[in-house]
């Protein structure tokens, strides 16, 4: 046990915890940001998602046949995530771990983790391994741009210690968003570190505008090739 930061009660460490899951069927009920219910984010969700599957078809098809030589399992990856009001989806990414872990324990990927397979570690330093959630964007589970979706493990732990962590479920959850263009992504070792990104999420949904999804967009494709902080 140990203490996550000034004033939390003593509480598992966030990349080992036994949380609990919460339940499929919980909705939350939370007044929509204006994101949630824009029209002409939606068009450029559907637009960009479709175009760029049939651009990058022969890139898909090459990483997974990697992901399948690499090591036995299945190509894809689905584990469920909280989305818009809480309602549980699939997301889908490829496969970069030697384990497939969706219950009440999920222990975050850290550095020099020997379940991370050796194709897996390239794809995931270049966020390749994300590129199946423009699915997730097509079907409407998810957008582009939007706070990053955790795993419900961890909802379920940092809901209880975070006051305005359920506030990030206003909007669709994204493939990339303000935190992570501001460098809050990768492993949250420290209840601080996840406090950064929940703010960077709420000052997303609160200020949203078109422009301010495209400035991420452009800025996500600059700097992806040279995060150094996924594992």
């Amino acid at each position: 046990m140990v203490q996550l930061a000034e004033g939390c009660v003593d509480a598992p460490a966030p990349k080992a915890a036994d949380w609990s899951a919460p339940s499929a069927d919980a909705h939350l009920t939370l007044a929509a940001g204006p994101a949630a219910h824009s029209l002409e984010k939606r068009v450029l969700d559907v637009a960009v998602a479709s175009l760029l599957l049939a651009f990058l078809a022969p890139l898909l098809l090459a990483i997974a046949l990697l992901v399948k030589l690499d090591s036995p399992g299945p190509v894809l990856f689905a584990q469920r995530r909280a989305g818009f009001q809480g309602r549980t989806f699939k997301i889908l990414k490829f496969r970069t771990m030697t384990v497939i872990e969706d219950g009440a324990v999920i222990r975050q990927a850290a550095k020099q983790d020997d379940r991370v397979t050796r194709v897996g570690r390239c794809l995931r330093r270049l966020s390749f391994d994300e590129l199946p959630q423009l699915i997730n964007v097509l079907r409407g589970e998810m957008s582009l741009v939007g706070p990053r979706p955790h795993a419900l493990a961890h909802d379920a732990y940092y809901m209880t210690v975070l006051p305005t962590y359920q506030q990030r479920f206003r909007v669709r959850p994204g493939i990339t968003g303000l935190a992570q263009t501001n460098g809050a992504r990768g492993p949250t070792e420290t209840l601080d570190k996840m406090r950064a990104r929940i703010d960077y999420d709420n000052q997303y949904i609160d200020s949203w505008s078109f422009g301010l999804d495209l400035w991420l967009l452009v800025k996500s494709v600059a700097t992806t090739p040279f995060h150094s902080d996924a594992h």
